[in-house]
């Protein structure tokens, strides 16, 4: 029997498993570059906006592409990780990477990847990694589609990150905070450093808001690559966030335009912040900051915005909530965005951590909103386990602390915890992992139409 596309599909995930995962990067862009240099190069044949920092890269990055596609370019999307398929990390116009497409241009691309294996192994190097090799993949999609223009998320860091062999036309900086501090240093400035290595000469540089030490080395960068630099709150800014039903209205001064009363459909103020940069970023590179956006082109691109697991209500009778901060930058902005823009009385924090995270202050962040903790551990090796987390909640919080020896017992117990008053609501967050796992469950049981 021939196999689907489907499971042709999960098969080339498997196989990506079995290299080292995306926990153990290699400093290095020697390999990946050798693998593409195979392919003819497939990362030049488009542009690209190429995107880092520590939180929010991966909503702005949807956000630039959905202007872009509003545009008429035909769009590729690059992020990570992903929170229910695979598919995910590899979007073309819009839409997951279709199982045929994914796994044909896997079995084109595999023979050349196979060929740097083993050059690495003779050289007493790991062969490529499963960020490696999923970033040689992304590239030699966006050449087969083909595309106009791709928005590259960076996986960790900037400079040795493997998705550092594409240029960008437009280097975008999301806030730069203390996370992965064991690959990417142990201050914000060196983290900043190492992000900063996104910057190519010439390139037009779009940052958030930053730290005086972030911006300083966004600074240096950018005058070492005689490029430019647009920050928020100097060349553009968000003027406005209201609440309005289904997300909040904003008003934005870009590089070029002024564009107001614009809807956009996520939750938290934060999010309207990344819409800023996404506007100051499609200015970039459109007009090299010089050309006003269409509004109209504006709306339809914010109307399309989706960001999965920021955010997201995935419930209703009761209210469930998913939120993928897995950092205490991340967990203020889920807590800042609660108060603004809901209005329960009491939350329960379905809530797993990865050991290398801040749990104490990720915890922190969340204590004085939360009535009570449902603590368990994610299906990732690096997870905290239950006891240790929970151990954890009641040193830490206030709140009621519940362990739960899987996430499947913890969502159920949330779920009529909540359901006893409908001032009540559910909050799954502190691990991706967690997160995909809740929108798979929501998904299979229906929650949005309990």
């Amino acid at each position: 029997m021939t196999a689907s596309a489907r499971e042709r599909a999960d098969a080339v995930y498997t196989q990506f498993l079995t290299r080292l995962g995306e926990a153990e990067p290699q400093p290095r862009l020697g390999p990946t570059r050798r693998a593409l240099e195979f392919l003819g190069d497939p990362q030049r044949a488009y542009p690209i906006v190429h995107l880092t920092g520590t939180n929010g890269k991966t909503s702005t990055s949807r956000m630039v592409e959905s202007i872009l596609r509003a545009y008429g370019l035909r769009t590729g999307l690059f992020t990570s990780p992903h929170l229910v398929r695979f598919n995910e990390r590899i979007t073309i116009d819009g839409e997951p990477i279709d199982d045929e497409t994914l796994a044909r241009n896997w079995d084109e691309i595999r023979p050349h990847v196979e060929m740097v294996d083993a050059e690495l192994i003779a050289a007493g190097e790991p062969r490529l990694t499963f960020f490696e090799v999923l970033t040689v993949l992304g590239f030699a999609c966006f050449a087969d589609a083909p595309v106009d223009v791709a928005v590259v998320e960076v996986g960790m860091g900037g400079e040795w990150d493997s998705t550092n062999v594409g240029d960008g036309d437009v280097a975008v900086f999301t806030p730069i905070s203390l996370d992965h501090t064991k690959r990417l240093g142990s201050t914000i400035g060196e983290i900043a450093a190492t992000k900063s290595g996104i910057v190519k000469p010439l390139a037009a540089v779009v940052s958030s808001k930053q730290k005086p030490e972030a911006l300083a080395q966004l600074e240096h960068a950018a005058e070492q690559t005689e490029s430019t630099l647009a920050v928020e709150g100097e060349r553009f800014e968000l003027l406005e966030s209201r609440v309005a039903v289904g997300g909040q209205l904003i008003s934005i001064r870009g590089i070029a335009g002024n564009y107001r009363e614009l809807f956009l459909p996520l939750y938290g103020t934060h999010q309207a912040h990344n819409a800023a940069v996404a506007v100051a970023a499609v200015e970039s590179f459109l007009g090299r900051g010089s050309r006003e956006l269409s509004t109209g082109i504006l709306e339809e691109g914010f109307a399309a915005v989706t960001s999965p697991g920021r955010l997201q209500i995935v419930g209703t009778a009761p209210t469930m909530i998913v939120d993928a901060a897995h950092n205490p930058a991340g967990a203020h902005a889920l807590q800042n965005a609660l108060r603004e823009f809901f209005d329960f009385d009491e939350y329960c924090f379905v809530m797993a951590i990865l050991r290398d995270k801040d749990a104490h202050g990720i915890l922190d962040e969340l204590d004085p909103i939360a009535s009570r903790f449902a603590v368990t551990r994610s299906a990732s090796a690096r997870s905290l386990a239950g006891e240790e987390l929970a151990e954890d909640a009641e040193e830490w919080t206030h709140g009621d602390v519940a362990r739960f020896g899987t996430f499947g017992e913890a969502i159920e117990d949330a779920r009529s915890w909540a359901a006893a008053s409908p001032r009540r609501a559910v909050v799954v967050t502190g691990s991706i992992t967690l997160v995909g796992d809740a929108l798979a469950l929501a998904a299979e049981q229906h929650w949005m139409s309990s």
